[in-house]
């Protein structure tokens, strides 16, 4: 299976303890590169979340988010800093000496710091969060995996036209050699020349040598045959499917520069166009 380097997860988890939001997103990058915002509180779980990204993917830009919005705890008691407490009600009675009025205690609990509700087990709460990552991560790796297969789709339509376009040179090839022998026989016809037969086809030997791509067209059907066999094994395969598209563009290229023909030379364009095509679309490729 191939996996795309874009993909886009977001998970939300309910439970007693409140609630949780896990959003994953990834474009394209050489490498694979990890970042996260996380609340405050859980900050601790960064360096286990970046291990498990990196046991799952090989590339991209990773960019992880969590919101989490604790719920209160029920039941539970105040916890009152009763030193603090007391110092602010001993300063509140000098006070009322001086100003007179009277002192009411809510104002006391009211004071930041005085009361402060019972915490949640965090610890709990951690593990809850990865296993919410965990879910997330899968979802996420089956996002990159659908926009995968769209583009092994669009390479596997190219490679088709490739081959398309390897079949009509080979099929004109044969009528390229012959007009090239009936041009070069007119060019002696037109110039009042008597043609040495022997020398003649000697010169006809040369340039079909000279413009034969059969081997360029057998290594091209070759290249197509390997990137297939790369597409089927699937997994981390866009550095491999880089080079090969090197080395279609290199026999575009050598038949370009052999061609004589307007024909042929369509073809090598068109051939070029194909590969190019393929390669923005590998550039998305893990």
């Amino acid at each position: 299976m191939l996996y795309s380097m874009t993909g886009f997860a977001r998970e939300e988890m309910k439970a007693v303890w409140g609630t949780a939001i896990w959003e994953m997103r990834s474009v394209n990058q050489r490498y694979l590169e990890t970042s996260f915002r996380l609340p405050e509180s859980f900050r601790q779980l960064e360096n286990v979340l970046r291990e498990k990204l990196r046991n799952s993917l090989s590339r991209g830009k990773v960019e992880c988010f969590l919101r989490v919005e604790l719920a209160p705890v029920a039941d539970a008691a105040l916890n009152i800093n009763y030193p603090l407490a007391t110092q602010i009600l001993n300063a509140m009675t000098e006070l009322q000496k001086v100003a007179g009025g009277e002192i009411q205690l809510m104002d006391v609990l009211r004071y930041p710091g005085v009361v402060t509700p019972a915490e949640q087990d965090l610890d709990a709460i951690a593990q809850a969060l990865l296993v919410g990552f965990d879910e997330t991560l899968a979802a996420f790796i089956q996002s990159r995996a659908r926009e995968g297969e769209k583009l092994s789709d669009v390479i596997e339509q190219r490679l088709q036209g490739i081959e398309m376009e390897i079949a009509h040179v080979q099929k004109a090839m044969p009528d390229v050699l012959n007009w090239q022998r009936q041009r070069l026989q007119q060019r002696f016809e037109e110039a009042q020349l008597e043609a040495d037969p022997q020398r003649f086809e000697q010169e006809m030997v040369m340039l079909a040598q000279r413009l034969d791509v059969a081997e360029e067209l057998d290594r091209l059907q070759l290249h197509v045959k390997e990137i297939r066999h790369i597409l089927q094994k699937g997994g981390a395969v866009g550095r491999k499917l880089d080079f090969m598209m090197q080395e279609l563009n290199r026999e575009a290229n050598t038949l370009a520069s052999k061609s004589i023909n307007a024909s042929v030379t369509a073809s090598a364009v068109e051939l070029k166009v194909l590969i190019e095509q393929m390669r923005e679309q590998i550039q998305n490729l893990e």
